[in-house]
């Protein structure tokens, strides 16, 4: 991934893998056997200067099925290049009774503070290992350094399998924020909004 494009979507597979898989060890998980994703939604949230944007990101259908297939396209752009370390700053909210309440990080789980996202996808992927797809098809490589370019990422299926999630985390409206930084710099700020609903 040599753009911001294609660190956004790592940072999404990231965000995903933290949110619901990584190091719950000791939460109380259940297992979904369905669920709906409903009223997806997303945009910057960085300064009008900040290096990295996501112009655009489109994710059908609405609800989005678990387990089930969306289709995805996205363009973006980093006017510099993306280097280790990059932090990332994750504020993860869910409605309660009317109000947004902040989720706090317990166990790398929730509203949390990632030291190198670069890092964290060398875990998920192994240097030496094939991209996942559709970023293999396409030629993206997936670790850091990401160069400065624009990208752009045809409409593409990816498949969402079955999956365990925190008793708390499943069913709900949720706000996610992810703040991308680098050498004391914001890099770039990308919020999202969503609901779940699962058996």
């Amino acid at each position: 991934m040599a753009r911001f494009l294609e660190v956004a979507v790592a940072v999404t597979v990231v965000l995903a893998a933290v949110i619901f898989q990584v190091n719950c060890g000791s939460f109380r998980l259940k297992r979904v056997g369905h669920a709906k994703v409903l009223g997806f939604d997303w945009k910057n949230c960085g300064q009008p200067d900040a290096p990295a944007v996501l112009k655009t990101l489109t994710v059908s259908p609405d609800p989005i099925n678990i387990p089930g297939s969306l289709t995805a396209a996205a363009s973006g752009s980093t006017s510099v290049e993306l280097t280790a370390p990059l932090s990332l700053n994750v504020t993860l909210e869910k409605e309660v009774a009317g109000f947004w309440v902040r989720v706090p990080c317990v166990e790398d789980l929730g509203s949390c503070h990632y030291k190198d996202v670069c890092d964290i996808l060398n875990q998920l992927i192994p240097p030496g290992q094939d991209c996942p797809e559709p970023l293999h098809t396409y030629g993206m490589p997936c670790h850091c350094p990401f160069k400065a370019a624009s990208y752009s990422l045809p409409q593409s299926e990816f498949y969402l399998p079955y999956i365990d999630l925190p008793y708390w985390l499943t069913n709900g409206k949720y706000r996610v924020q992810g703040d991308l930084g680098g050498g004391g710099k914001e890099l770039g700020c990308l919020k999202l909004s969503l609901s779940i609903h699962s058996d």
